[in-house]
């Protein structure tokens, strides 16, 4: 979850509370020249209804503040490789979307299938480049199965990198221990892989740097939540810094703008 987030529940939780407490809100009118007083009652669901709509509207603004900010350090963003990215689609497309996720982050699964959608929608046009950014608070179950997802391309290639990493978000119930760690050998058996090899493989930590180093990255680049998405065009180095599980047309409106 990140900042905004975070920040969006607190004021969920404070305008709720107050609520509670209060019951319905009841507005008092005076007119003048008179001592009468009209009670009002406003009904509870469309309060509920502006409240949401006041909240929505901030989340964006701060959403787009946060971007506009971090929008200069994007443009550092490491360029796509094929030897070092975990890449879905055509390698050589002229756009990427690059995603620091975080395989417990809730919003990540929900977003998880939308790049998807995204590389069916353009072809050869665009890839999806997956990099790891494990957030604290969602440890140590997030940054285990980061390191897993890398042992199951080690031993299985790139394919076996996505289809063990579509598995995990479509099983886990999310926030830190969505997913059993006990489950994480089980689903490389699953998938097709040596099960023994792969449990060497992960209990020997041998990708915990190399996720930490995905995590850095990002952070210097000005990712501070998940997920965490740059639109980059390989070709002329522009970038476009979209935070958050954006919807598909929102996507699609800056991938247009990034080809022409």
């Amino acid at each position: 979850m990140n900042s905004v987030s975070k920040q969006t529940g607190l004021i969920i939780a404070i305008v709720f509370a107050a609520i509670s407490i209060s019951g319905p809100l009841i507005f008092l009118g005076v007119q003048l020249g008179q001592v009468s007083v009209t009670k009002t009652i406003i009904d509870e669901a469309e309060l509920t209804q502006k409240i949401e709509v006041g909240i929505e509207k901030y989340v964006r603004k701060e959403k787009a503040a946060l971007e506009r900010a971090h929008a200069k350090n994007a443009k550092l963003v490491r360029r796509v490789s094929d030897t070092r990215d975990h890449i879905y689609g055509n390698p050589d497309a002229k756009i990427s979307l690059i995603e620091y996720s975080d395989f417990e982050c809730p919003f990540c699964k929900r977003f998880h299938p939308t790049a998807k959608k995204v590389v069916e929608a353009y072809g050869d046009k665009v890839n999806w480049v997956y990099r790891h950014f494990p957030l604290a608070f969602h440890n140590p179950g997030a940054q285990t199965q980061a390191e897993a997802s890398e042992c199951a391309n080690e031993l299985g290639g790139n394919k076996a990198f996505w289809r063990y990493a579509d598995l995990i978000y479509e099983r886990t119930t999310s926030n830190g221990d969505g997913f059993p760690l006990d489950k994480l050998v089980p689903l490389a058996k699953e998938i097709g892989l040596n099960e023994r090899t792969f449990r060497t493989c992960l209990d020997s930590g041998k990708y915990t740097a190399r996720v930490k180093q995905d995590l850095i990255e990002g952070a210097q680049i000005g990712i501070s939540g998940t997920p965490g998405n740059i639109l980059l065009n390989n070709e002329t180095g522009a970038v476009s810094l979209k935070m958050g599980a954006v919807p598909l047309a929102a996507l699609k409106a800056e991938i247009e703008r990034l080809l022409n």
